[in-house]
């Protein structure tokens, strides 16, 4: 039998129940993998549900603020895929007449949508013959075929989409698409993979020759650059603090933190105060300052390790754009925030 005759079976027989995987709607289905780019799908369920439920349609998702927006995907991190997915559902909505391109081509060009979610669309929606590497594809295909083309490089990316064509199913896309994709979940895991009930375990050369946790083969990423936060936590004698918004192409663009005074090496309250960034802040305004937490807290990225200290300010009275502690919670923060806000109690002050 050949290949895709048996992973379609396969497919069939253990596949997830999971609600995008029972309809066939763009939107939907658009939703789903855009929420499941380097996320599980243990942790992308709760926040797709979440999103139909406030946004039924491309035209609710469209007609919502960003801030609502980066507040509900608060927690799922890359939070460029929340400000692509809410253009994309304004361009869909007011372009498109909230009417999704049916074909990959077209897909393609919306923003956020590149080759792997625009296949994945078009092949589960449209029944369209394009090929989806994933992860997983990359994974099942590489360990298969003893293939090791390092998968994040241009001949590697070439190579795989290559061959996940000339083994696609053309008349089941869809079904095909998805199989691989779940067979690589399930079955040929990155680690404890399934292999003495695998279908393919007769066939696959990596298991043969005793390759499986060799492969797939990856370039080594580049080195993570070390960045030290220091974050203001103001708190004036009528329960009001600061939060000022993320700017720019940097991290968490769009979302709200405390005032930052980042150093280049951890410092101490002297060295902290003599910042220029701290005065420009603080101003000759009388404060009491306080360390939370000695330790630094780091919080990972995928190209950056964030070293951050929180440092509570007292002040007697804050003028301006300030926050009242109890409205604190209503603004999209980095996770970060969020569990400083979530184990000090912070906004609980009031």
């Amino acid at each position: 039998m050949i290949f895709s005759k048996i992973l379609i079976n396969w497919y069939l027989k253990n596949k997830r129940d999971l609600p995008w995987r029972n309809t066939t709607e763009p939107y939907k289905v658009w939703l789903s993998e855009i929420m499941l780019q380097q996320t599980r799908v243990a942790q992308g369920m709760p926040y797709y549900l979440s999103f139909l439920n406030e946004f039924p349609s491309v035209f609710d998702l469209a007609e919502a603020s960003q801030e609502k927006v980066l507040k509900l995907w608060q927690g799922l991190g890359y939070y460029s895929r929340a400000r692509n997915l809410h253009e994309t559902a304004k361009y869909v909505a007011s372009e498109l007449n909230g009417k999704f391109p049916e074909n990959y081509t077209e897909l393609k060009k919306l923003k956020g949508v590149g080759d792997y979610t625009a296949a994945a669309i078009a092949s589960i929606c449209f029944n369209e013959a394009v090929p989806v590497v994933d992860g997983n594809v990359y994974r099942v295909l590489s360990r298969y075929f003893n293939i090791e083309t390092p998968i994040n490089s241009g001949s590697g990316n070439k190579e795989f989409k290559a061959l996940a064509a000339e083994l696609l199913d053309k008349e089941n896309p869809s079904l095909f698409n998805q199989g691989l994709m779940e067979f690589g979940a399930l079955q040929c895991k990155p680690k404890n993979p399934l292999c003495e009930t695998c279908p393919f375990n007769e066939a696959c050369l990596a298991l043969k020759y005793d390759k499986i946790q060799g492969l797939p083969v990856k370039l080594k990423k580049t080195k993570v650059k070390k960045r030290y936060f220091n974050y203001l936590v103001f708190a004036s004698e009528d329960n009001k603090t600061l939060l000022q918004q993320r700017i720019g192409k940097g991290i968490w663009e769009g979302l709200y933190e405390f005032p930052l005074v980042e150093t280049p090496a951890p410092v101490e309250e002297h060295s902290l105060i003599s910042e220029e960034k701290f005065k420009e802040i603080v101003g000759n305004k009388p404060v009491e300052i306080n360390i939370y937490n000695e330790a630094p807290i780091v919080h990972k990225l995928s190209h950056q390790h964030i070293y951050a200290r929180f440092w509570l300010v007292q002040i007697k009275e804050l003028k301006g754009k300030a926050v009242s502690l109890k409205n604190i919670r209503k603004y999209p923060v980095p996770v970060l925030i969020q569990n400083f806000l979530e184990e000090s109690d912070f906004d609980d002050y009031c």
